[in-house]
């Protein structure tokens, strides 16, 4: 009778287990959704307990024994003292790679006493927040010049009555207007090469931009009596690319030829083809017999607004952003710009791109 009725009391218990089951089952599968869910966030998602021990991490928060991770496990463990001090914490982490990284660690109080942390890569956020605050920077420095001649000029010209020394300040306006402009427009140039990166990878005939960048520096090189000689590849050849860019990166290139060089003499354009163990390379040369570059001044020209001769830079319109914009453009395309320069006889630049497999 006694295990009757302890059958009786099982049977009748079934029901209740078997709901127990499906619920742990149920609860089970949530968890390994969660799990799945976590490890699938292209951020770190680490939760610690009271103690500051790990209690989860999800796959992109596991970190290995290089230098930089270690980096990121000791900023985490300083964001975590915090947080279980009740303080939410964030910190950036430089990494210098290569490639150069910054990554955010943030950690937030959970109300159980433990915390969780959240480790993001923001390399674009913070390349892009640079980009914003140089370009403020240089257009504040860029047209401080300008706008402050316009004002002395307007000035003068509202107190004059000599008719020739009217003509006289007011060309000398349109000179510093002209060159205001000019600066915007190099420093939007160059916004938009740093801004765009290098996702546009089409394919670009390099002919067809070099015929382009020399269209585009045609008027400036005839207002100084300068020919600019093309001498194009026979058989086409192709790069990927933002062709945009290539065709400003090229004109660049013939436009300071131009301000460099004597009334009179030529500027020559043409290319190179090498072959290194990994790639085809096309280098796209501009050659002139200017005034040359001082060797000390070599490794600093690609510099924004760097100037070899302020004076005569400001006497051609040069607003020292040409070099540099051919550099970013060197640099979203995988290649390199190489300068070879003899003062007072001229001066070589060949901006190198891989060429299309």
């Amino acid at each position: 009778m006694g295990l009757l009725n302890r059958r009786r009391e099982t049977d009748g218990a079934s029901p209740e287990l078997d709901d127990a089951r499906a619920e742990t089952d149920r609860l089970r599968l949530e968890l390994d959704r969660a799990r799945s869910t976590l490890d699938g966030l292209p951020i770190g998602v680490v939760v610690v307990d009271a103690d500051g021990a790990v209690v989860s991490r999800n796959r992109s928060a596991s970190f290995g024994r290089g230098h930089s991770e270690v980096l990121i496990s000791e900023a985490i463990d300083r964001q975590v003292r915090q947080a279980l001090d009740g303080r939410e914490s964030t910190a950036a982490v430089e990494l210098f790679g290569p490639p150069k990284r910054v990554v955010q660690v943030r950690a937030t109080p959970q109300a159980d006493g433990g915390a969780y942390v959240v480790v993001e890569d923001i390399s674009e956020r913070a390349r892009l927040d640079a980009v914003r605050t140089d370009f403020v920077a240089n257009i504040s420095h860029e047209l401080k010049t300008p706008v402050g001649a316009l004002a002395v000029l307007a000035e003068a010209l509202s107190e004059e009555t000599d008719l020739a020394v009217v003509h006289r300040l007011a060309g000398k306006m349109v000179d510093e207007a002209h060159r205001a402009a000019t600066s915007i427009d190099d420093l939007l140039e160059l916004s938009r090469i740093e801004l765009g990166g290098s996702a546009v990878r089409d394919p670009v005939d390099v002919r067809q931009a070099l015929r382009e960048a020399v269209i585009r520096s045609l008027a400036a090189a005839e207002q100084r009596d300068i020919r600019i000689d093309l001498d194009e590849p026979v058989e086409p050849i192709t790069v990927l690319g933002d062709r945009r860019q290539l065709v400003s990166a090229i004109s660049n290139l013939i436009d300071n030829a131009v301000k460099y060089s004597e009334p009179g003499s030529d500027v020559y354009v043409s290319t190179t083809r090498e072959q290194s163990r990994d790639h085809a390379w096309v280098g796209m040369q501009v050659r002139d017999r200017g005034i040359g570059i001082p060797a000390k001044d070599l490794d600093r020209i690609f510099e924004r607004f760097y100037r070899v001769d302020r004076a005569r830079s400001r006497d051609t319109g040069g607003t020292g952003l040409g070099l540099a914009i051919v550099r970013h453009v060197a640099t979203n395309h995988e290649g390199d710009v190489q300068v070879t320069s003899i003062e007072g006889e001229g001066s070589t630049f060949t901006l190198r791109i891989p060429v299309a497999p």
